[in-house]
């Protein structure tokens, strides 16, 4: 018999055969974020509580290595927890509740100097823009805040999220050591090396994210604040706050807080000292580019500027500011993960197909 000739040519198979499984990997994302959607109650406290363990693992591991008692450990690593999380949240809120009220005057000033000095035709007054502004930030709050929490007062939604995440990562930290057991437990037959690599792959490039980022936002905090005080601008505690806050949302805090700080240099202290503090925001963002990611961060995921700014974009579509904290630790994690499904993969069987490693 004749061999009957294909429908369709190789190529036009192969492009088909990848678009079944591009729509495959879409609808099963699209899937499990509407279940995180729908979930939110209970997944932002697990979340939270994952980005706490990535935080402070190494102080349980530490004291775990030390012949400490798991629990002990654990509830000791929660105790850090809460008295660096506390210290670190009183010392922003307090600084920025200090020094808010003369950060907007000054930004307000800044305003006005532009409008004047550039003569803006058609521009409302600054007053006018400073209301808009500030409705247009609850209005973000509020969608933010009704997209995590509705129907529960802000407040009390915070504070059980909180105490339910300080809970999950003392069992997380306390039962660590069962993950392994649980990875090989719920993975098919012949893969629990691949799903534990997965596993301890995504959470050492979360761990690694969390720990680089607090250390960078440190010191862009510290050298930004000691800057800002040197030059005699008003609010530097606060505006160093605002830096270190803004560090966890990668490019786009930067610049956001980087930007304040130039402003408020410019309408109190003058355009000379606005060219000298945007000298130091840029010092300490080429430092923190070419000397503090490279050297801290090595270790860790590095992902491209794009698919950082995407993700913080998807984040914020889906869950407002939270969404855009969780985003790029999440990335790195998947990041991560498909870095080891393309290792276990990635071994050839001589004919150029790639086959799984053997388990």
């Amino acid at each position: 018999m004749p061999t009957r000739k294909p429908l369709l040519p190789d190529a036009a198979r192969r492009t088909a055969a990848w678009c079944g499984v591009l729509l495959l990997v879409v609808g099963v994302v699209a899937v499990a974020v509407w279940v995180c959607v729908a979930l939110k109650t209970a997944v932002t406290p697990v979340l939270l509580a994952l980005l706490g363990t990535a935080l402070l693992g190494p102080v349980h591991r530490w004291l775990t290595a030390h012949k400490v008692n798991r629990s002990v450990a654990a509830g000791l690593t929660c105790a850090v927890l809460v008295a660096v999380v506390g210290g670190a949240g009183y010392i922003v809120v307090t600084a920025l509740v200090d020094t808010g009220d003369q950060i907007v005057a000054s930004l307000k000033d800044a305003a006005q100097w532009v409008i004047d000095h550039f003569d803006i035709a058609g521009v409302a007054d600054v007053d006018d823009l400073a209301d808009n502004a500030k409705s247009l930030v609850e209005k973000f709050g509020a969608s933010a805040a009704g997209g995590l929490l509705t129907g529960i007062s802000l407040i009390g939604s915070l504070v059980t999220t909180a105490v339910l995440a300080l809970l999950l990562t003392f069992f997380f930290l306390r039962d660590s050591d069962r993950a392994v057991h649980l990875a090989h437990t719920v993975a098919p037959r012949g893969t629990g090396d691949l799903v534990e690599a997965m596993g301890r792959r995504a959470f050492e490039a979360v761990e690694g994210f969390m720990r680089g980022t607090t250390f960078i936002a440190l010191i862009d905090a510290l050298c930004i604040t000691v800057g800002l005080l040197v030059l005699g601008v008003p609010g530097a505690v606060g505006l160093g706050a605002l830096v270190f806050v803004g560090a966890y949302i990668p490019y786009l805090g930067a610049f956001i807080s980087g930007a304040v700080a130039v402003l408020v240099a410019l309408a109190d202290r003058g355009l000379v000292i606005a060219l000298w503090a945007l000298g130091v925001v840029l010092a300490v963002q080429v430092l923190e580019g070419h000397v503090l990611q490279p050297v801290i961060q090595s270790r860790t995921v590095q992902m491209h500027p794009a698919m950082i700014m995407v993700a913080l974009t998807a984040g914020a579509s889906v869950a407002g500011l939270l969404g855009m904290l969780l985003a790029v630790p999440l990335c790195a994690a998947v990041s991560g993960v498909i870095g080891e499904l393309r290792k276990g993969y990635g071994a050839s069987d001589g004919t150029g197909r790639a086959v799984p490693e053997s388990s």
